[in-house]
């Protein structure tokens, strides 16, 4: 009787920690906080009913049913709860649950064959298994893991449907017909496939993270891109600005003249061509001179595409968090240009706004995109690197604006894709 409760001791801890595995890697769509209430409680229910079934019908009975018991209610629980959808809640999941079953598997077969069948050795190694492996994943997997779900959007199918086939197979092999300690012709089997589940999902893990480590090759030479881009039209307003300063000493010259001869009027009108002119060479857009920058290198690539631009930027010489800021411009500007290049001359419109709101600087990018392109809001579409088109670039946008204690929100309507950027900035201005 009293081993019999080491065993159902164990079950409880398994279950509780099933819990702990699972929401260190799903992402919620609520506060942690709350996230951890609302699981604590529904889990807390499903651990009592489980309990009332475990101490009527017996372990032996409640294995064979514990997918229905318990995964499947705490699977539609935990989707409710989860801001992830589809193959990587279903992936997440799976993970979870697999290694749990994995481990509660294993501690069986050590505990029949080691340990006499007491369940002490059992009780002992869940003990220790179970706040072992929380540690290896907090420690190890956790943080690139939700960073992939972050940012990787596509191939999440084949990993979860492998995972799910291998939750399956082994709910069945360790508990039908009967529990796996009772079907010794079966234990070789079932060996094989704790084995190979440890192999496949090595094979899983070092998919996602080489995905990880080309995303962030590619996020690297993104930035390197826009550093380059930023520099390259600095130079350029420099070399023009020496420019100007080189003709200068001729418009002096026919100020000088003009003046002298009492012309006033014509000096009037020449100085204003001289200054039209300036800025024409400089590309004046905004007092800023990184925003200027960015701003001068993307107009000059919008014209070569024939792209009808407008640009109201109310910003002034105050200070700015222009790392940032130049990178969600780039960012928005290039996502626009790949997707203009797409369309024909004579619908490739585009503009920017900037102007503050309070503690805020508020940035939209509109331009207009292929009539099959639908955004929804609060979703950032795939990039399509054989058709190159808004993508990536928006998920570095969506990551300054963050860093910058903002937000980004993207959508299509009515044939435009618009980018709203809101960053916070008050420090800066006042």
């Amino acid at each position: 009787m009293k081993t019999a409760i080491l065993q159902d001791l164990s079950i409880y801890w398994a279950m509780i920690h099933v819990y702990f595995l699972f929401v260190m890697l799903f992402r919620s769509k609520y506060t942690a906080r709350r996230t951890i209430l609302l699981a604590a409680a529904g889990m807390g229910i499903l651990m009592v009913l489980n309990g009332i079934g475990l101490a009527i019908f017996g372990f032996e009975a409640i294995g064979k049913i514990f997918l229905f018991t318990c995964s499947v209610p705490s699977f539609i629980f935990f989707y409710l709860l989860s801001v992830d959808k589809r193959f990587r809640f279903l992936l997440t999941f799976c993970l979870a649950d697999t290694c749990s079953i994995w481990i509660m598997a294993v501690t069986n077969l050590l505990d029949h064959y080691l340990g006499g069948g007491q369940y002490v050795l059992m009780f002992i190694s869940r003990l220790i298994a179970f706040p072992l492996i929380e540690y290896c994943v907090y420690r190890f997997l956790r943080k690139p893991y939700l960073e992939l779900q972050d940012t990787v959007e596509k191939g999440w199918g084949v990993f979860a449907g492998m995972t799910m086939l291998y939750y399956v197979l082994l709910v069945v092999v360790v508990n039908y017909p009967t529990n796996i300690v009772s079907r010794p012709e079966d234990v070789f089997v079932c060996v094989l496939v704790l084995v190979l589940m440890v192999f496949n999902y090595g094979t899983i893990f070092t998919a996602l993270y080489r995905q990880l480590l080309l995303y962030r090759k590619q996020q690297s030479e993104r930035v390197l891109q826009e550093q380059k881009n930023s520099l390259e039209a600095q130079l350029e307003n420099q070399q023009r600005i020496r420019r100007i300063k080189h003709d200068m000493k001729g418009y002096t010259a026919t100020l000088s003249g003009l003046l002298a001869a009492g012309r006033t009027d014509e000096a009037a009108e020449y100085l204003k061509s001289v200054e039209a002119m300036m800025d024409t060479y400089i590309g004046q857009f905004c007092a800023n001179p990184y925003i200027n920058a960015v701003c001068s290198y993307y107009s000059q690539k919008f014209q070569e595409l024939g792209v009808k631009m407008s640009y109201d930027i109310r910003v002034g010489e105050e200070k700015l968090p222009y790392m940032e800021l130049c990178q969600i411009l780039s960012n928005g500007l290039e996502n626009a240009c790949d997707a203009l290049r797409e369309l024909s001359k004579e619908d490739r419109e585009a503009s920017l706004q900037m102007k503050y709101n309070k503690d805020y600087l508020l940035m939209r990018i509109k331009n207009r995109c292929r009539e099959d392109l639908h955004v929804e809001k609060g979703t950032i579409p795939g990039s399509e690197k054989g058709g190159i088109d808004h993508g990536f670039g928006l998920t570095t946008v969506k990551e300054a604006s963050y860093r910058l204690g903002g937000d980004m929100l993207c959508y299509t309507d009515q044939g435009q894709f618009v980018l709203d950027v809101m960053v916070r900035v008050r420090n800066y201005i006042n």
